[in-house]
């Protein structure tokens, strides 16, 4: 997001329903349906138990990566298989009152060849103050806050394994994920993921896209990112997809700070065959 200077504002545009899974659906539902104006700044921590620093039992942190790379891979695959809807809902505030909004709804499916289609069935009138929407930010909506890390992605990053946790009742791997090289022109994912240690899905992200421009040319305008936190939840018994993501953050431009709330729900998945 950059910051809106003077003159005119634009915008561009498997597993078993158990007890411990029915919480994580509950805990899952509660967050959905949280009322706007509650909770607070990103908390990456929110429903996390204690961190085990032990290693894995019953095999080494690389075979525990390389098994959820070929998870991710699978699961992104099949992700193309599917129709689902993403409903976006991004405020500005100042202190509790909302000053604006981005708010858009579209019905997402993908081609034979994974192409990406995307068919908008809600638009209201943006009204954001203090920032507007770039291009960068649609990249983040589709592709970091509903991040999916393949075998393919990973040599681009340095994941640092960081011990055992519960997300609620899930017992997972946690990896602070950083790149191990920023080319000029590419963007990449930098933060912490909470990997299923049963199907070696990523289960939670919680972090941002990067790098940011906070210093530019006097004629460009700097582009920050709110950091964000994606849950995920099972489908079909097999898959994890992406079902929510929320951000609460400040962004400090030199104009000066926004502060932002952004809500984007992934629902209705249906498979379109051919998986």
């Amino acid at each position: 997001m950059s910051a809106v200077g003077f003159g005119k504002k634009r915008y561009t545009a498997g597993r078993e329903l158990t007890g411990g899974y029915m919480k994580w659906l509950l805990i899952l539902f509660c967050v959905l349906t949280l009322p706007p104006g509650l909770g607070g700044q990103t908390d990456c921590e929110a429903g996390n138990g204690l961190l085990n620093f032990s290693p894995p039992k019953t095999m080494s942190v690389a075979d525990v990566i390389l098994k959820f790379g070929a998870a991710e891979t699978t699961t992104k695959q099949a992700r193309l298989h599917y129709t689902y809807k993403q409903d976006v809902l991004l405020q500005t505030l100042a202190g509790k009152d909302v000053t604006g909004e981005f708010h858009e709804v579209t019905s997402i499916s993908y081609d034979d060849k994974g192409n990406r289609h995307e068919e908008v069935t809600f638009a209201a009138q943006p009204s954001l103050r203090g920032i507007q929407l770039t291009q960068q930010d649609m990249d983040d909506i589709r592709i970091f806050m509903p991040l999916l890390l393949t075998s393919e992605d990973l040599p681009q990053y340095n994941l640092t394994y960081a011990g055992q946790q519960h997300v609620d009742d899930l017992d997972t791997y946690v990896f602070h994920v950083e790149p191990k090289k920023e080319e000029n022109g590419k963007r990449y994912f930098q933060g912490r993921i909470w990997v299923d240690a049963q199907d070696f899905q990523i289960v939670k992200v919680c972090g941002k896209s990067g790098p940011e421009r906070k210093r530019v040319k006097k004629r460009e305008r700097p582009e920050l990112h709110p950091t964000f936190v994606t849950y995920r939840q099972q489908v079909d018994g097999r898959y994890w997809f992406p079902a929510y993501t929320r951000s609460d953050d400040t962004l400090r431009f030199q104009a000066g700070p926004v502060h932002l709330r952004e809500v984007i729900k992934y629902s209705e998945y249906k498979n379109a065959g051919g998986r």
